[in-house]
């Protein structure tokens, strides 16, 4: 089954409604310039609250950063408990392997060219675990960091989902439109976070949660 991550989460009970919608990940964002920041103690209540409701049904974790240094990284993911980090900055080949296990990269390729390239220099440094991605790919944008809900070029998407293992697919995604891009690309997880919003960022609508998820399950069938 494709794996779905719903990303931007900001509060106890928004968490507690994505969780409990199917949900395979959730993302934490922990870049200050985003309206989706949350700060690392609220992080941790909501990570210790879905630990304590869900058990061993609690969707992995997953910190998004944004060129930050590697021990404010280790040192977020400890504090919190997440199980994995998206570096979605300019971080380099040397940062994701300071992080070992932990870190995979997220890319904004300009074009296939620059795909390739990206995938070669990151796909393989994330661990062989098959419960993480090896690279999360997004819609490029010369001024954000994602989150910006333009769709990833097609193109690009299918480069890096050839020289990777599981590429999870960011960029654009919604209800309406993931089933037509599974069919397209088949990635190993979507991700999604203004696309199932319906107000302020970071908080989920409850709807668009579920229908976005029956929508990847239908496309799975």
């Amino acid at each position: 089954m494709t794996k779905v991550k719903i990303c931007g989460l900001r509060s106890v009970e928004n968490a507690l409604l994505v969780a409990r919608a199917g949900a395979d990940m959730i993302g934490l964002n922990f870049y200050p310039d985003t309206p989706r920041y949350v700060e690392p103690a609220l992080a941790r209540d909501i990570a210790l609250r879905l630990r304590e409701e869900l058990g061993a049904a609690c969707p992995s974790l997953i910190g998004v950063f944004v060129n930050a240094e590697a021990a404010e990284v280790r040192a977020i993911a400890e504090q919190v408990g997440l199980d994995r980090a998206q570096l979605s900055g300019d971080e380099t080949a040397d940062s994701l392997r300071d992080l070992g296990s932990l870190a995979f990269k997220g890319i904004r390729p300009v074009d296939e060219a620059e795909a390739i390239a990206d995938a070669k220099k990151f796909g393989q440094l994330t661990a062989a675990a098959g419960d993480s991605p090896s690279i999360l790919v997004d819609a490029y944008n010369p001024k954000l960091y994602g989150g910006t809900g333009e769709t990833t070029s097609l193109n690009v998407a299918l480069a890096v989902k050839a020289a990777v293992a599981r590429m999870m697919l960011a960029g654009g995604l919604n209800p309406e439109n993931v089933g037509e891009r599974l069919r397209l690309i088949r990635p190993w997880a979507v991700d999604v976070a203004s696309g199932v919003e319906a107000g302020a960022p970071g908080i989920k609508d409850g709807s668009k949660v579920r229908a976005f998820i029956k929508a990847v399950r239908a496309a799975d069938a």
